[in-house]
């Protein structure tokens, strides 16, 4: 039986110095790079994954979270098979970001399965305090919005 190979775009969205590229660097080549560089444009990176039968190559696109560079941004999630939207758990700017990207790919890109991932948890479990976004306020807009959301750190694994 031969093997069955699929492509699947996925982008990755968010304000800037959320933590996007931090997540794709820890996913595809377990590393954390250190200091921060924001991403300039987009950049990309291809991971097979296999399930079952299926090869399931991910087209990765990290896409750059300063605002200026938004317009590129839909150029890159045109026909994503999944988004991730990330915001930083300790600023709460970044969750109204994500609110918009969220409701910009249920706009334009409805095919689009979103994935909400809140990002930084190694800072807040160091300081409670530093924790902007309350875990069931992100849950209740997950809800509505028909996905599941999660919290994660790249710093460690």
């Amino acid at each position: 039986m031969s093997t069955i190979r699929v492509d699947a775009k996925v982008v990755m969205l968010g304000k800037e110095s959320v933590g996007k590229t931090s997540l794709v660097e820890r996913y595809v080549h377990n590393r954390f790079l250190h200091p921060y560089q924001n991403t300039i444009g987009a950049a990309f990176v291809a991971k097979p994954i296999q399930v079952g039968e299926k090869v399931i190559t991910l087209g990765i696109w990290d896409t750059a979270g300063a605002e200026r560079y938004e317009a590129m941004s839909r150029i890159y999630y045109r026909g994503a098979r999944a988004a991730i939207i990330c915001y930083d758990l300790t600023d709460s700017s970044s969750f109204q970001r994500a609110r918009f990207w969220v409701k910009e790919l249920q706009n334009c890109e409805e095919l689009c399965k979103i994935y909400l991932c809140g990002t930084k948890s190694d800072l807040i479990e160091a300081d409670r305090s530093r924790r902007q976004i309350d875990f069931h306020d992100a849950q209740d807009f997950a809800e509505v919005s028909v996905m599941s959301p999660t919290e994660n750190t790249c710093f460690k694994f």
